[in-house]
Formats: structure tokens, C-alpha cells, sequence
């Protein structure tokens, strides 16, 4: 048996990967968030409930699952703690929480150096969602990076913080900006330390100790492939990544801890921020999936860019995560429309192309070249196997199958955690 599993998006993030996550995390022992931070969210539904997670994993629900935040994420401990007690004022008291005394702590200046550095780009801005995420990142490579351990031990947070604010404060300054005192910041993160103390700890060993039990494993990062700082869309990407190779250095295990990839991708294609997106189209059609799909970001609210499904953009995501498995997400949402179209290449100044561009004005220019399909009128968010689906709808997935090369394992038809389709047994 399998014993651990990465749940990846293949897209540019918000594709559904927390309800897979969360219907996977009914049969793991642990499930652990590998990179990101609040710049992220998913959610999930159950029970007639709906909840959104920025931070903390999706097996929280589950008092029998360990949830582990990894050293390759990066910690809002503010955000986290107000996480935590929107969570607990709803029911949600009997967890297990384990958080990398190595992770990166996102500071309050984080937050002022990424509305700066926006606005200093002007129209070159990524969109990013000022979360201080790509600044936290930025320290960490630097060097002056506070990590959750230092919130433990007030003399190693006061140095850390003053050797940032070393640089930062000056950096504020020559731009209008108000610097920042470092004994106000060291007393308020020291006070997050207290409050979170009794879950920091060396996850590494946490995950390993499991491993080394056979217990079931389940990986869950953020965003998607396409905003991965190395294999994206760059410049017009995330500052971590997001791919299956990332987990085991953002996790502290080796790689061949992993054997399962699932690759998540939406049944058409979104896109919160700036960048390019060849199949993006905004119409009628387009406005009948944001609504029917609810396609507003999750940490942010902003309505995302519609386009159809990029079978050269899941190509991708194979090769970078060796996806074992597909699963195709709001499938129902496309229910009543005519035609339906995916992209199996990309012509660039006049040639066909079977891969995304390295450089981002080439990918800019690249037009996708479409396969139409036709959709289908019925409602199938009662449908609880392959079989069940219209005939249309049963095509639309073989080519995606064919066109992406990777073999679809689970569907969505609604956003229950009951409305998931599995075509392969995991974790049994």
C-alpha cells in the first residue's frame, strides 16, 4: 500500500485542492501543509458547514489526525492565532497541531515591504495579496529571517529582528514609509510565542517517526504549479514552491518518502492577479462559470480570470510532479454550456508549440489551439460514479485524459466532501 500521497494543483492555485485534501484526510493518520502561507486558502465543505483555512491543515476537523505546518512555510503567528480561534469558537477544540520550530515568521514590516514593493512596480506588479508572504521568503534566502523557534527565546528574536529592520527600516524611510521600533515587534511576538508554544516543534522527526510506522501521509501545499518561483510563470508567481519536488526539503524527509502525486486540476482553468493566461476569455460563458462556480479568491475576494482547460499547462504539471493521478474539480459547474473547449498546444509567432515558454512575453503572445467538444444539459451533482455521467461528459474527460497524459483517478461534481468520485482507491 501507498502510504503517502501529495496533493498538488496543476494550474495557478485555487483548484480545489482543499476538499481533495480534506476527502483524502478521512483515512490519513497525518496530513501536513508544506510551503506558503496566508496568501493562500481553501475551502471546505461538510455537514452543511463551510470553512475557510489559510494556514492551519485540512485534517484540523479530525481529533484522530496530526496537522503539521512544515519549515517550508511561512507563519503569520497573528493571523494563525485569530485561525485558531475563529476555529475553536465554531466547535473545532480537539486537534493536533504540530508547527515547525523552523518555519519562517512572517513580521509585521513583511506586510509594509510587499504594498511597497507593489507599488513600486506599478503596472509590472504581480497582484500579489500583501501578505508579506514573498518578503518573509525574501529574508529567509537573506539570512536575517525570524524563525517560530526564535519567538521562544527572547535575546535570538531581538537579534533576528534588528538585523532586519538593519535593512528595512532605511529602506521604508526612503520611501515614506513609517520604520518600524524593534522592541514594540519583539514584545508582540514574543507575546505569539507563549501563546503558541505548545505546538512548536522539530516536525521534522514528527513526519519521520510516521514514515517509520507506516501511518498514512498526506502532503497538501499552496497555490498551483504555474506560480512554483521556478517552474511558473515568472516573474508572475509565488515565492516558494508548490510542486511535489519541493515537499520533501520543505518537510525535512527524503525523497523517496513519496509515492503517490495527485495533481488537482479545475474541468476549465481560473486565475487571481496579473500574468499571462492563454485561454482566458471573458464572455457570457465566462460570467455564467465565475458565478455557477463562485470564482472569487478566497484570502482576497477579487473575481478570477475564466479560461478553458490547458492541456500544454497540465503537461507541465506532469512532468515537474510526476503526477500519478488526476482529479478534475467543478465539473458540474459546466453543466449547460454548449460547447466546450480544450487547448492541446500553443502557436507562437506562427509555429505550434507543445510547451509553456520560459520567457513570460513569449508565453504572453502564445495563442492556444483548441479541440471543441460538446457539453451537456443535465444535472450531475447526484452522480456517484463514472458511469452515471452524461456520455458528452464522460468524452470531455477522456480527452483530457488523452491530451494531458495523465490518467483521471477522482471528479467533483459540488462542493460537499460526499460530491467527490473516486475511480482508484487511496490510503486502503
Amino acid at each position: 500500500m501507498d502510504h503517502t500521497i501529495v496533493v498538488v494543483g496543476t494550474q495557478w492555485g485555487d483548484e480545489g485542492k482543499g476538499k481533495i485534501t480534506d476527502f483524502l484526510a478521512t483515512n490519513a493518520d497525518v496530513v501536513v501543509r508544506s510551503q506558503g502561507g496566508n496568501n493562500a486558502g481553501h475551502t471546505i465543505h461538510f455537514y452543511r458547514q463551510k470553512f475557510a483555512l489559510h494556514l492551519i491543515p485540512s485534517g484540523i476537523f479530525n481529533p484522530n489526525i496530526k496537522n503539521v505546518m512544515a519549515n517550508g512555510m511561512v507563519i503569520n503567528p497573528k493571523a494563525l492565532i485569530e485561525e485558531l480561534s475563529a476555529l475553536m469558537q465554531r466547535g473545532i477544540v480537539n486537534f493536533q497541531l504540530f508547527i515547525s520550530d523552523r518555519a519562517q515568521v512572517v513580521m509585521p514590516y513583511h506586510l509594509v515591504m510587499d504594498d511597497l514593493l507593489e507599488e513600486i512596480k506599478q503596472d509590472q506588479a504581480i497582484g500579489t495579496t500583501k501578505k508579506g508572504i514573498g518578503p518573509a521568503y525574501t529574508d529567509k534566502i537573506s539570512r536575517f529571517g525570524v524563525r517560530m523557534i526564535d519567538l521562544l527565546y527572547p535575546d535570538s528574536l531581538e537579534n533576528a529582528v534588528k538585523n532586519a529592520l538593519n535593512f528595512t527600516n532605511p529602506v521604508l524611510k526612503t520611501f515614506g514609509r513609517q520604520p518600524f521600533d524593534a522592541k514594540e515587534v519583539v514584545s508582540e511576538y514574543l507575546s505569539y510565542g507563549q501563546q503558541l508554544k505548545q505546538y512548536i516543534t522539530d516536525t521534522s522527526v514528527v513526519i519521520q517517526d510516521a514514515l517509520d510506522y507506516n501511518q498514512k501521509i498526506l502532503f497538501e501545499g499552496a497555490q498551483g504549479t504555474m506560480l512554483c518561483i521556478d517552474h511558473g510563470t515568472y516573474p508572475y508567481v509565488t515565492s516558494s514552491s508548490p510542486t511535489a519536488a519541493s515537499v520533501p526539503l520543505s518537510c525535512g524527509i527524503a525523497p523517496q518518502s513519496i509515492h503517490e502525486v495527485v495533481g488537482v486540476t479545475k474541468a476549465y482553468t481560473t486565475r487571481v492577479g496579473s500574468g499571462a493566461f492563454p485561454t482566458e476569455f471573458e464572455d457570457e460563458t465566462a460570467k455564467m462559470i465565475r458565478e455557477v462556480g463562485h470564482e472569487y479568491g478566497t484570502t482576497t475576494g477579487r473575481p478570477r480570470r475564466i479560461g478553458w482547460i490547458d492541456a500544454v499547462i497540465l503537461r507541465h504539471a506532469r512532468r515537474v510532479n510526476g503526477l500519478t493521478g488526476l482529479s478534475i474539480m467543478l465539473l458540474d459547474v459546466l453543466s449547460g454550456i454548449k460547447q466546450l473547449k480544450i487547448c492541446t498546444n500553443y502557436e507562437l509567432d506562427g509555429r505550434i508549440i507543445h510547451h509553456v515558454p520560459a520567457r513570460y512575453e513569449d508565453f504572453l503572445k502564445c495563442k492556444p489551439v483548441f479541440v471543441t467538444y460538446p457539453g451537456w444539459d443535465e444535472d450531475i451533482t447526484n452522480v456517484k460514479s463514472f458511469e452515471e455521467l452524461p456520455r458528452n461528459c464522460q468524452n470531455y474527460m477522456y480527452a483530457i485524459e488523452e491530451f494531458s497524459g495523465i490518467k483521471v483517478t477522482m471528479f467533483s461534481v459540488g462542493p460537499d466532501r460526499q460530491q467527490t468520485v473516486t475511480l482508484k482507491k487511496y490510503f486502503e
